[in-house]
């Protein structure tokens, strides 16, 4: 006899975990089904975020610029280091004892909350009394009824045609955080927040990195002063950007990978990398979901069709994050989540899409929020600007890490802010003053007289905005 639940949640990533434990604590009976295994087969809950995504790759991130600055930055501040190596192997499963320590709190947080977990693959089998019949396909085949169905069943890598993902020469996210050992010349396709990250990476560990990127700007989405500024820090650091490329033939041998393309000149070139991860965004996992067979509608791009309120076209059947329309972010998944499980409470819950932060987690960070400049110009916003550069701020000068700035736009009659964009040390951090700020219309001037503490990179945050002004006081 199948169990019964208020709510069923398909997927437990960030979206489908945070979810499903809001539903329980609204006082439904929750179950969540998520498929992921650890290597020993048991279950992983997190998704692609904690299994091969955000968790991993900010282990990755923070091993390999502890390396990089006992090889580089260390000697500057008296700290002698003899005889430096290199321990992939102890580094590859400190990230791996990471992401095991994540899979485990969430089955700790589910056992707290009483969500009952299944280990399995879950898919519709059908309309049935009250809900919807729910397939689960694991260890053992079994069926649960929900009265409420949540989607959060992510992304996948898009792969490039006749180049599909070996997680050996040809990588995904996936792969590309499992390099056994530091590829000489490492090849990236697409300069995006993968791209970056994990060609940061294996350049700090070694690599000869070539990021191959098709558009003709560098981080075309992101502020444009503050894309030309870490684009000139990528490139002193060592990462060969090459923008406007034509990708061509994709040749895998036994050792080593062939990309044929034409450089923004239009000449022919041929390169031959031991490595070759390709990062060229991600497409909505709806396989085995059984959507046609539900009456499930998808729209074009194959995403779950939703409405403002992750509503889908089926009564009392959900979706959020990744699968649906929006920043494939997993904070964004989250606030859906909760929205979602408020909202079957008949409560009112509220994402705004306005103030959903977004972050490159390479050295210097990349972070920012709202509006950049190039869209309020094309927008026609009146609008005035403030920057503050990291060089004039106590603090990070402190920590030897001076790269960067901060930029407010604010409304050039009301001075609420529009946008912040920064580019420097713990930028993933700064950021969150500016979304508050945005969600309260707070305006530049409220930032600009607010105390910051001394010595802190958040000064940096309140110079931005005094300059907004003209009244910068330290630069």
């Amino acid at each position: 006899m199948s169990k019964k639940f208020d709510v069923v949640v398909i997927g437990g990533g960030p979206g489908g975990y945070i979810a499903a434990i809001r539903a329980a604590q609204l006082g439904f009976s929750t179950a969540c089904i998520d498929e992921w295994n650890n290597d020993k087969g048991g279950p992983a809950p997190g998704g692609t975020c904690t299994n091969v995504g955000c968790i991993p790759s900010k282990a990755l991130l923070q091993s390999s610029e502890h390396y990089e600055h006992a090889g580089h930055a260390f000697a500057e501040h008296g700290i002698e280091v003899k005889g430096l190596g290199l321990n992939l192997g102890q580094m590859l499963s400190r990230k791996d004892t990471v992401v095991k320590q994540n899979n485990d709190g969430i089955l700790y947080l589910f056992k707290k909350n009483k969500v009952t977990f299944f280990h399995g693959r879950g898919s519709f089998a059908k309309a049935a009394a009250g809900g919807y019949e729910i397939k689960v396909t694991g260890a053992a085949e079994e069926t649960v009824i929900g009265k409420q169905i949540i989607i959060a069943t992510g992304s996948n890598a898009r792969a490039l045609p006749g180049a599909a993902f070996d997680e050996k020469l040809i990588l995904s996210n996936s792969g590309a955080l499992a390099i056994d050992g530091v590829p000489k010349k490492l090849g990236v396709i697409g300069a995006g927040v993968i791209g970056l990250e994990m060609g940061s990476v294996w350049r700090r560990l070694g690599a000869e990195v070539t990021v191959l990127e098709a558009l003709p700007v560098f981080l075309g989405a992101i502020d444009e002063q503050i894309a030309k500024e870490a684009h000139k820090l990528f490139t002193k650091q060592g990462l060969s950007i090459q923008l406007g490329i034509k990708i061509g033939a994709i040749t895998a041998n036994s050792k080593d990978v062939t990309v044929e393309y034409v450089d923004d000149k239009g000449n022919a070139q041929k390169t031959v990398f031991d490595k070759l991860i390709v990062s060229i965004g991600r497409i909505p996992n709806t396989t085995g979901l059984n959507a046609e067979g539900i009456g499930l509608k998808l729209d074009e791009r194959g995403f779950v069709a939703v409405d403002g309120d992750c509503k889908t076209n089926l009564p009392d059947v959900w979706a959020i994050g990744d699968v649906v329309r929006g920043p494939m972010l997993a904070h964004k998944a989250e606030e859906e989540g909760v929205a979602v499980a408020e909202r079957i409470a008949g409560q009112h819950g509220h994402v705004n899409f306005n103030t959903i932060p977004w972050v490159i987690y390479t050295s210097p960070e990349i972070a920012w929020v709202g509006k950049t400049e190039q869209q309020l110009k094309a927008e026609g916003v009146a609008y005035k600007v403030g920057t503050f550069p990291f060089l004039a701020n106590g603090r990070a000068r402190a920590l030897g890490n001076t790269a960067g700035m901060v930029k407010f736009v604010a409304d050039a009659r009301s001075d609420e802010i529009l946008g912040v964009h920064i580019v420097g040390p713990m930028a993933s951090e700064l950021i969150s003053e500016a979304v508050v700020a945005m969600e309260f219309r707070a305006s530049a001037e409220d930032i600009a007289r607010i105390c910051h503490a001394h010595p802190s990179l958040s000064e940096a945050t309140k110079e931005a905005a005094l300059a907004v002004d003209k009244r910068s006081l330290n630069f």
